[in-house]
């Protein structure tokens, strides 16, 4: 089970604002399965900023060359090309590989599986359905277990998650969390 629970420090999230609640109950999946053992891969994240420096080098390059505009269209026609493109594989790394991912992780160490997890979530616009769903980073792989959701209302279930100032009750939400995971790596008891 966890090892450590939830944060003696209160949460809060406007009621109001499904953002805000979205926000609030994606960190505290991300501390339930950091709790778990899973150690959080950061070489997407890592990458979109290298790309991103990358993105900004040629605005500047672009900005303060030495040389004015007549001189240095062929320099400007490049930098706004290159621009372009690295945007564009940034929008297609966002896209492909993150799409609603808030997590990933590494396996735990000591486990015989050989893959991560990709943990994400969804709160549609003008929905009150919050989707949590746990997936193999590698879903190809003979280790990968089967993606799990769990799928729970806002306004109905999470109301007794959160208390009329609209702080967090992390002991509830940490045990569906949990649950969740277990279902993943098939461990729950009553199923």
């Amino acid at each position: 089970m966890a090892t450590g629970g939830p944060e003696k420090n209160p949460k809060k999230a406007n009621l109001l604002d499904p953002h805000s609640i979205k926000h609030l109950l994606d960190e505290s999946v991300t501390e339930v399965v950091k709790s778990r053992g899973y150690v959080e891969n950061v070489r997407l994240s890592n990458l979109r900023l290298l790309i991103g420096f990358i993105i900004i080098a040629i605005a500047l390059l672009a900005q303060f060359y030495r040389k004015k505009f007549p001189e240095n269209r062929d320099l400007l026609v490049a930098c706004i090309g290159l621009y372009v493109v690295f945007n564009g594989l940034l929008q297609f790394i966002s896209y492909t590989k993150e799409k609603n991912a808030i997590l990933f992780t590494y396996p735990p160490p000591g486990s015989f599986n050989s893959t991560g997890l990709i943990v994400s979530s969804k709160l549609p616009r003008f929905s009150d359905l919050y989707t949590l769903t746990i997936a193999s980073a590698d879903p190809k792989s003979i280790s990968a277990n089967k993606t799990v959701h769990l799928t729970k209302s806002v306004t109905k279930c999470f109301l007794v998650r959160f208390t009329k100032d609209g702080v967090l009750v992390e002991g509830l939400f940490w045990k569906d969390v949990e649950r969740l995971i277990d279902d993943y790596n098939g461990e729950r008891k009553n199923k």
